[in-house]
């Protein structure tokens, strides 16, 4: 079946590569149009010295983003390591693994986005010279990741409950469930180390964040293979034993990230842990009203991704598991960009501490550009190795077994050239917007792009068109370029008129 759809629908590299270029020429174009918009009085000296300081913050983000993407990097690389140990025990446990994920990150985007707010926070007082201020974000981001943490915990341990209410098999849900009683006790740990990571960030010192992270990345791997497989002197807990590794060093992570913030330079002037009791409520609202759209955007673009594993899900088993190894491999490569728009933000927010509006302008489109260049780097690299990809998942000795998953998953990899481009664009434009307190609008945007046309447009081609799987990734594809081409146009007409939000 899936070789008759490859040859239905087989688009050459060639033929992608000249897609995605034409995406790109067509991004660029817009780019420049808004940049020639500004009026250029001057030639020669004038433009030597635009360069300059294009040339200057490109070098300082590419400084600041570099541990922020390894880091990124690093911590979808523990998740990858659980997928690529359990994929040794069949599809079943790889659609599994999606499962449990879809139902743990419906949670996990909630924190993820009020911490998040963290990052302009300080980074504006940080620009504005008021350290007081800075552990006062802190603080209040730490307040929110506790508060959150409680019930949403809670939730994990009716994951199965929750699958089997949205149609999935009792086997499947049996297996996610398995999973999520050890995975889902990691919000709370995992959302203190991203509210520390993004103070140092906003202090611009990212690299102990980035340590600390690439500590736990062998450790997650020997710990969990251990708990898998029994071995090491450890239980043989399997799906359990994968949660459980990822929980633990959650955990140590966050206990080394407080004290490396409490006890080391630059981080213990700001006496992180100082007064942590006082109540902040102005502060905590503020931090609120500009985490909770973030949290809302991270919810309805996870949920439309969740919602096409759902609709992989109806299709069938080696649908999922072809969808859960090209979205993971998608989410390798997001981290990059991520770790971009995370220096954006940080970037854009200082800019605006310091009351600099073109500094501010130039960040964003500066971090816009190079999240744009690394993804057409990375989708051609991931073009061409695409058979060898599905392989990391499923073993080389899967491969008579899984032939079905093995060429739909390449096949995805493929028809994803312009998802992963666009997806990169769009995170990176959500950061240089968040530098700004900008979070209300963009929210909207995803609401119109990611489900009034990207979900529809999936279900429409998956079903009502008969293009199954590859229907899904088209719809996806949709909707984020979409979504980036909002989002950049929101940046270029804030910045446009030298927009500062009000402190």
């Amino acid at each position: 079946m899936v070789r008759g759809v490859a040859c239905q629908f087989n688009v050459s590299i060639r033929d992608r590569g000249r897609q995605v270029a034409a995406f790109l020429l067509g991004m660029a174009a817009y780019v420049a149009r808004m940049t020639s918009s500004e009026s250029v009085t001057a030639a020669g000296a004038d433009a030597s010295a635009n360069g300059g300081v294009f040339r200057t913050e490109l070098i300082e983000t590419v400084r600041l983003a570099a541990p922020m993407a390894l880091t990124q990097l690093g911590q979808v690389a523990m998740m990858t390591t659980d997928m690529i140990l359990l994929g040794r025990l069949g599809d079943k446990v790889v659609a599994a693994t999606a499962l449990a994920h879809t139902v743990l990150f419906a949670a996990f985007t909630i924190g993820m986005g009020l911490v998040a707010a963290v990052a302009p926070l300080a980074s504006q007082a940080f620009g504005a010279r008021e350290p007081r201020m800075v552990r006062r974000s802190l603080r209040v981001g730490l307040w929110a990741a506790v508060i959150a943490g409680i019930p949403l915990t809670a939730i994990q341990l009716w994951g199965e409950d929750i699958l089997l209410a949205l149609g999935q098999t009792p086997d499947a849900a049996a297996l996610a469930h398995r999973y999520l009683s050890g995975l889902g006790w990691c919000l709370v740990p995992a959302w203190v180390f991203m509210a520390l990571r993004n103070f140092m960030s906003a202090v611009t010192r990212p690299g102990p964040a980035l340590w600390i992270t690439l500590a736990a990345i062998p450790t997650t791997g020997v710990l969990a293979y251990g708990l898998i497989y029994g071995a090491f002197g450890l239980p043989e807990l399997d799906l359990l034993g994968a949660g459980l590794a990822t929980t633990f060093v959650n955990i140590a992570m966050c206990a080394v990230a407080v004290w490396v913030c409490y006890a080391h330079h630059p981080f213990k002037k700001y006496r992180v842990l100082g007064r942590f009791w006082r109540p902040d409520w102005m502060l905590f609202r503020r931090l609120l009203a500009v985490g909770m759209p973030i949290s809302g955007s991270y919810l309805l673009e996870f949920g439309v991704f969740a919602a096409a594993a759902l609709l992989m899900g109806r299709i069938g088993t080696t649908a999922l598991a072809a969808h859960q190894i090209a979205l993971q491999t998608a989410a390798v490569m997001f981290m990059v960009p991520f770790g971009i728009s995370l220096a954006a933000t940080v970037r854009v927010g200082q800019a605006v501490g310091r009351g600099d509006a073109p500094a501010s302008r130039r960040a964003g489109l500066v971090a816009i550009g190079l999240g744009a260049l690394f993804m057409a780097g990375a989708t051609a690299l991931v073009a061409l190795t695409r058979h060898q990809i599905p392989l990391l998942f499923l073993g080389s000795s899967a491969t008579a077994e899984a032939a079905e998953t093995v060429a739909l998953a390449a096949l995805l990899l493929v028809m994803g050239m312009t998802f992963f481009i666009a997806d990169g664009v769009q995170t990176v434009a959500a950061g240089a917007l968040r530098g700004l307190n900008d979070t209300r609008l963009p929210l909207v945007f995803a609401a119109v792009s990611f489900w009034g046309i990207g979900f529809v447009s999936c279900y429409w081609l998956a079903f009502p068109m008969g293009l199954g799987a590859l229907g899904v990734w088209i719809g996806l594809s949709l909707g984020l370029a979409i979504y980036a081409v909002l989002l950049i146009r929101r940046f270029h007409v804030l910045t446009l008129r030298g927009y500062m939000p009000a402190p």
